[in-house]
Parts: C-alpha cells; sequence; structure tokens
C-alpha cells in the first residue's frame, strides 16, 4: 500500500472565509500517483474547518448567516473562553462544520457525488494556518 501526504497552506486576509480546496486535493491525488484508495483531509486547527458541500455562493452566504446566529462573533463577553483570545465562536463554528472529510480515489480521481466539493472553513483568521491531506491506496 502507498501512502501520500502533504500540507495546504491558507492566510485568509479576513476572519472568516471559505475556500474551494478542491482542485488542491485533487493535484495530491494526481501527485500521489495512487489509482484507488481514499484522501483524508483535515484542518489542523481548532478554529477551522473541511466539509463537503456545493460550491453555490447564496449556501456560502447562507452559512454565515447561520453560523452566526448559532455562535455569534460578538459581543466576545459572552463566551467563557474569550479572556486572552476573542475566537470562542470560531471554535463552536469548526465544531458545527466539522474537522475533516474522507473521499474515495477511483481510477485516480475523487470519487464525488453530484455538486461536491471540498471546502477549507476558516473562522478565525488573518493568520497562516494549514489542512493535512493524507492518502493511501494503490
Amino acid at each position: 500500500m502507498k501512502h501520500f501526504r502533504k500540507e495546504l497552506w491558507f492566510n485568509t486576509p479576513t476572519r472568516r472565509e471559505l475556500i474551494n480546496i478542491t482542485p488542491l486535493v485533487e493535484e495530491c491525488v494526481s501527485e500521489s500517483g495512487i489509482q484507488n484508495g481514499i484522501v483524508l483531509c483535515n484542518a489542523m486547527h481548532i478554529s477551522a474547518s473541511v466539509f463537503i458541500n456545493d460550491d453555490e455562493s447564496g449556501l456560502h452566504q447562507d452559512f454565515e448567516v447561520w453560523l452566526e446566529k448559532l455562535a455569534p462573533e460578538k459581543p466576545y463577553s459572552q463566551y467563557k473562553h474569550n479572556g486572552f483570545e476573542d475566537n470562542a465562536d470560531a471554535h463552536l463554528k469548526r465544531t458545527v462544520m466539522g474537522r475533516e472529510v474522507v473521499v474515495a480515489v477511483t481510477d485516480g480521481r475523487l470519487d464525488f457525488g453530484p455538486w461536491e466539493q471540498i471546502f477549507y472553513g476558516e473562522f478565525d483568521g488573518k493568520r497562516r494556518k494549514r489542512a493535512l491531506v493524507k492518502i493511501i491506496g494503490e
């Protein structure tokens, strides 16, 4: 069995951003040479997420509104975590959106359902962070 590992680095200019990383993960699959197996992609920070959904701008706006209702950024004082930091909302948003995705690789390609894409969700940006891509298979 072969394995492949690569880190994808991000530095978003805003506190929150959704980035379609499907092309980057597809490049990793190609680079790995693995034809059949699985890809694990996970956020390496507790205030970021990796998830699968549709790449549709209205849906992305809906995520922003919905997440802000569930875990509003402000007032910072509403969270016990916020003392030294002001990112408690980002931790909660990450919990809702998830840490990782696993996608099958079939014939050297990501084996998605209709409209599925992989996203990196940043909820406490403006600094350098990463996601891990790990591929195993033959």
